[in-house]
């Protein structure tokens, strides 16, 4: 009998639908017409970071947050494939775990959204002192650099829960920062404003790329892949996250890119930006690379070069700070919840 392979993630709106767009890819390249094909299925779980909602993601933990209860649930084979948002995908897996592919990228870029029924139309026509809201450090960190009269919010929750804050008539917030691609998948691409493109704002590493994560042993599972996997985008996607993991940053770490491959005299071309800018905005690391490359390892090799020319001018300092600086607020943070009786979670 074909086997039944069962596509697994978070259970929020936005991942079910990612999650079926890549079921509909998969039944696309095996039709359910030929009876050797497998058959797939879905399942959907909670992780820890959907159930936190209370506290800022630079406080709570990293990339993690999203993928470790979908992990263990794919390491005990109750599961065969995960499906991220790749971005929230750590650059190291565990042992045993493998992503097996990444499928053809929407827009990376972030994007502005403003409160219903005004006229702003780009960060610049946003009166001074105005509310922006964001759960992103990396945002943050970029736009007090561009933007030191706005004031920025954390704001948690899925996107309707953040647009419902966004729109609420007493609510704080004149606009929020959205990564363009969840809005597109979710419908709300007409809410849009403007978008917010380097290099005013790098957007974080592999944003808009899905990921399917697999047990390294799984063969059957890595040949299904194949088919999904779209060439381009890993390799931009892979020589980013090469980056990424040697400046051993999480979701919460302000590294911004931006990649581009193109055509060249002799086979393709990488051009990869890559910057690391303080929380407060006043210090910032910025480098371009354009290489040749002719596979994929190739592209990692590009994204840590990167990264070792970031660390070597100033990119280190600022995220050692960027260390302290959160072990102090975390620790700020559990007294203020002993001192409430809050029980902290993640």
């Amino acid at each position: 009998m074909p086997r039944e392979i069962t596509l697994a993630s978070r259970a929020s709106q936005l991942a079910q639908i990612q999650t079926n767009i890549v079921l509909a890819s998969l039944q696309d390249a095996f039709p359910a017409s030929d009876p050797s094909n497998p058959t797939f299925a879905t399942s959907f779980m909670a992780t820890a970071g959907d159930k936190n909602q209370s506290q800022a993601l630079y406080l709570i933990g990293g990339k993690a947050l999203w993928t470790k209860e979908l992990e263990v649930a794919l390491k005990e084979g109750h599961v065969d494939m995960l499906v991220h948002s790749l971005k929230d995908v750590p650059t190291t897996l565990p042992n045993g775990c493998l992503l097996g592919a990444i499928l053809e990228r929407e827009d990376p870029v972030d994007s502005l959204v403003v409160k219903q029924g005004e006229s702003w139309k780009t960060l610049d026509d946003l009166p001074a002192g105005s509310t922006v809201g964001t759960s992103s450090v990396r945002r943050v960190a970029q736009l007090k650099r561009n933007y030191p009269d706005l004031k920025f919010l954390d704001v948690r929750g899925n996107l309707n829960t953040r647009m419902a804050k966004l729109d609420a008539p007493d609510g704080p917030y004149a606009a929020l920062i959205l990564a363009k691609a969840g809005m597109v998948r979710l419908g709300m691409g007409n809410r849009i404003t403007s978008d917010v493109a380097p290099p005013t704002l790098f957007h974080a590493v592999s944003q808009g790329a899905l990921g399917v994560e697999i047990r390294s042993d799984d063969a059957e599972a890595l040949a299904l892949c194949k088919k999904l996997t779209h060439r381009e985008t890993a390799w931009r996607c892979s020589a980013e996250r090469a980056c990424l993991r040697v400046l051993e940053g999480g979701c919460s770490v302000p590294v911004g890119v931006a990649s581009a491959l193109t055509a060249g005299e002799n086979g393709e071309v990488l051009t990869l930006t890559g910057c690391v800018t303080g929380i407060d905005g006043t210090e910032h690391v910025q480098h371009t690379l354009t290489e040749s490359v002719a596979s994929l390892e190739d592209a990692e090799r590009v994204g840590a070069k990167l990264a070792k020319i970031l660390m070597d001018t100033g990119a280190k300092k600022i995220l050692d700070e960027i260390n302290v600086d959160r072990t102090r607020r975390v620790d700020e943070a559990a007294e203020a919840d002993a001192a409430n009786g809050v029980e902290r979670q993640g």
